[in-house]
């Protein structure tokens, strides 16, 4: 006897196989229909109860959800991690929106394989990485996972056992959502599938490169120029150290990491070693051994350098001392090499209207009144945005569908791996680099990770959150003092941020 909870299991991943079929012969569709239905009884032991939650650890978390890694030794699990969903402490989801798909989101995703008929809206999350970010980003390159069921006890069993490690700031604001009846299972990018059975040694780092480019949209206001010449993280940095989500101002700039030229990537990577936060870790066969949980705070010092120097020994053929320089520079090489970044960098670029433009078209999307005209009055007006809401629906949707999709590629994670190579492998499906001054040959691999789709209903918390970020900039740029008159405009900004903050 299948139980309800099963039951609505197997029909969502029937619907999702459908979904996936659009375009085969009504014949195709029901044998894959077919099979999923065979598959219930696997599908029941794969239901993660109480008992099984002292097999999950906590790798980290985001602001939407908890990473777990899978330390038992069930095959079904050995090299996967586990996404569990958040809530925030008053009850709310993390992300602030319903279980479904809304009318409005359903006109936005409508050619999407039909995001709209999706049960659930975890479903329609999944399928948005399957059909729009993977094709965007190199489907090589992207694991969308499968969904499984997870018992309220598991649940509850996890959020007892993570507590303990997990930063106190994000104890607060938000708990494990033991109402969620599924976790999104993925492949442990951190390490290399043969490397479980083989003994291999693989080491990688997880970096979030943040927004690679500067807006030059004609909306943004001329009181908001400054967007125009520091970068989003960088502006974003002033307002996270005044609420104490961070210690220090990072030392990195996304524009290196984006500049395609290699001395300054690998100034970029040595930026984000130096001041890390939750935007650079370092695992050694899936173990943490640089790097924050999940917190902002976290930086450099001489234990933590000297930790990590120690971990590479097992990896790294270079003298005491020396192993990190080289680790950063074969992950510097292997940025340059993948060129993925420009693709990522194209992603990110479909935000053509900045937020200033794009939130008039989602007024209209949702054809409500737009509050910022309103709030802007008349004379700031002047038919700076009548264009953008004379536009026919169909146009105003492609805005802010594009400026979500684009909202997604500069939030996600890229993680690189990396495992020795003794001799050359004609039939690796790996890439190859070759350190010159340690004289060692590592495989390497690339992933895009936390691809999550942006909700709709939260537009105006960013068009809110971007005026927070360059009021508290232009703030600190007023009382801070003079500077040089030989220092460039776009140096000048940045060091008034700098010294008002600190």
């Amino acid at each position: 006897m299948i139980s309800k909870h099963v039951r609505k299991y197997i029909e969502v991943i029937i619907w999702t196989a459908e979904a996936n079929g659009k375009g085969r012969t009504a014949g195709r569709r029901q044998r894959l229909r077919d099979g999923v239905k065979k598959q219930h009884l696997r599908m029941t032991e794969l239901i993660l109860e109480a008992k099984d939650a002292g097999d999950w650890i906590y790798r980290g978390e985001g602001a939407a959800n908890l990473i777990l890694a899978y330390n038992g030794s069930s095959p079904d699990f050995v090299g996967k991690v586990l996404r569990v969903q958040k809530v925030k402490r008053n009850g709310t989801n993390c992300e602030e929106v319903p279980s479904d798909l809304s009318i409005h989101e359903g006109l936005l995703w409508n050619g999407d394989c039909d995001l709209l008929s999706a049960p659930t809206r975890e479903i329609a999350e999944h399928l948005y990485v399957q059909h729009v970010m993977s094709p965007l980003l190199g489907s090589n390159h992207v694991d969308a996972g499968v969904r499984v069921l997870v018992s309220r006890n598991f649940l509850e069993s996890i959020q007892k056992n993570v507590l303990s490690q997990r930063p106190s700031w994000r104890v607060s604001d938000a708990d494990v959502n033991t109402q969620c009846d599924y976790a999104l299972l993925i492949s442990d990018h951190s390490v290399f599938p043969q490397a479980l059975h083989d003994e291999e040694l693989s080491i990688s780092v997880e970096i979030k490169p943040k927004c690679g480019f500067l807006p030059c949209s004609s909306y943004i206001l001329e009181e908001q120029t400054v967007k125009r010449s520091m970068t989003r993280f960088k502006l974003h940095q002033t307002l996270k150290l005044q609420h104490k989500k961070v210690s220090q101002l990072s030392q990195y700039d996304p524009l290196d990491m984006f500049s395609g030229s290699k001395e300054r990537i690998l100034k970029s990577i040595k930026d984000l070693f130096s001041t890390p936060q939750n935007n650079f870790r370092v695992f050694l066969n899936g173990s943490l051994v640089f790097g924050s949980l999940g917190g902002g705070k976290y930086r450099t010092n001489v234990r933590y350098d000297r930790a990590l120097e120690d971990a590479l020994k097992f990896a790294i053929q270079a003298n005491d001392g020396m192993r990190t320089t080289c680790f950063l520079e074969l992950v510097s090489e292997a940025v340059f090499r993948s060129g993925l970044l420009d693709r990522l960098l194209e992603v990110q670029k479909l935000d053509v209207f900045d937020i200033e433009g794009a939130i008039h078209a989602y007024y209209d999307v949702v054809s409500e009144p737009c509050v910022i005209c309103n709030h802007l009055g008349e004379d700031k007006l002047s038919g700076r945005y009548s264009s953008l809401h004379s536009l026919p629906l169909d146009e105003s949707l492609k805005i802010v569908k594009e400026y979500l999709i684009a909202a997604t590629a500069k939030d996600l994670s890229i993680m690189i791996s990396f495992r020795t190579r003794e001799k050359e492998d004609p039939k690796s499906p790996y890439h190859v680099i070759f350190h010159e001054s340690i004289g060692q040959s590592f495989d390497y691999k690339v992933s895009f990770i936390d691809l999550d789709m942006k909700p709709l209903g939260k537009m105006m918390h960013y068009y809110e959150l971007d005026q927070k970020i360059v009021r508290c900039c232009k703030k600190i740029m007023k009382n801070a003092k003079p500077i040089e008159n030989s220092v460039n405009v776009e140096e000048k900004e940045k060091e008034k941020v700098i010294n008002g903050a600190q």
